[in-house]
């Protein structure tokens, strides 16, 4: 198992509460783990009967296991207030009205949200040395995918920022002196330090992404989380992210056999329905299927989560380290 590993899904299929039990399972076999929730919900906190905030804490009760909430729109803030500053600091006075004007707009453009998010989502896996097993439980499906294309869709866009960035520098100087000996160079000037230091942190991301993580889709077995998985697929397939299992989430109980009337009646029905559905998903993707996860009456948390954990076919031990 690598590094990091991502549980997604469309909103409400019980993303938190598997990829909780996935921590919880890695927690058990001595691996220092944390569990990261960047779902605005924050059920984390729920699971574990315990608050949660932007720093990781340790979770009562348990051994080898910490947990952390990133609060997105506190994130999308912090991203704002960063761009201002360093904007800032590198223009005259008089412009630095007009760029807070131009940073404000943009943020309240779409993609603000995933780019803010993914600042904090980079500084989680870069200062991650000290555990084991970093577990994402993730925002929705389409924001996930989003996310998760933004280091291939950037560092392009940064190479071309970079390019014209000194063009630009060139050409000032040209202008400036001719083709005498230059006055400032391009190894000095800030915006592209900047540009420089955003694509190095794309490119980490990047590689991480596709080399240290692992990616497992949580559905029910209904139509339409059934094809919102799919379409999840096939979007991390393109962005060549292998989904690595596929995790089938509150299940209906069969009722007992003498159990008669009108519910048993529905439930039977329903397990019926949902038992072809879960065949189709069998057949009809090339992943495994990890669990087959029941409903619970009560909230998953305490025992209930262990339950849940035992049931993940998901392997906890680390990847061997290459010795080549």
């Amino acid at each position: 198992m690598k590094k990091f590993v991502f549980f997604g899904g469309k909103g409400g299929v019980g993303k938190t509460t598997v990829s909780s039990a996935y921590g919880l399972k890695s927690a058990n076999a001595g691996l220092k783990t944390l569990v990261v929730s960047t779902d605005p919900a924050h059920s984390t906190s729920d699971v574990f009967d315990q608050q949660f905030g932007d720093e990781p804490t340790p979770v009562d009760g348990h051994d080898n296991l910490w947990a952390m909430e990133i609060d997105p729109e506190q994130e999308v803030e912090n991203h704002l207030m960063e761009i201002k500053r360093s904007m800032g600091d590198q223009v005259s006075p008089g412009m630095v009205n007009a760029i807070d004007r131009q940073v404000e707009m943009a943020h309240q453009t779409p993609g603000a949200y995933e780019s803010a998010l993914f600042d904090r989502f980079v500084d989680v896996m870069q200062n991650a040395e000290e555990y084991d097993r970093v577990v994402f439980d993730t925002s929705p499906t389409g924001g996930t995918l989003r996310l998760l294309s933004l280091p291939e869709f950037l560092e392009g866009w940064i190479e071309r920022l970079l390019h014209k960035r000194k063009q630009s520098i060139d050409l000032f100087e040209k202008a400036a002196i001719g083709d005498r000996e230059p006055r400032r160079m391009v190894e000095g000037d800030p915006i592209i330090a900047r540009l420089q230091e955003r694509k190095e942190m794309f490119e980490f991301a990047g590689e991480v992404l596709r080399t240290e993580a692992a990616y497992f889709l949580v559905l029910n077995p209904d139509e339409l989380s059934i094809r919102e998985t799919g379409r999840a697929v096939e979007e991390l397939t393109k962005y060549d992210l292998a989904v690595s299992g596929l995790v089938i989430n509150k299940v209906t109980p069969e009722p007992e056999e003498d159990e008669s009337g009108s519910g048993a009646k529905y439930l039977r029905d329903r397990c019926r329905t949902e038992r072809d559905r879960i065949e189709h998903i069998r057949e009809s993707f090339d992943e495994p299927v990890v669990a087959v996860i029941e409903s619970r009456v009560e909230e998953v948390k305490g025992s209930l989560l262990s339950n849940v954990a035992d049931k993940l076919d998901v392997t906890v031990e680390p990847t061997p380290k290459s010795t080549g």
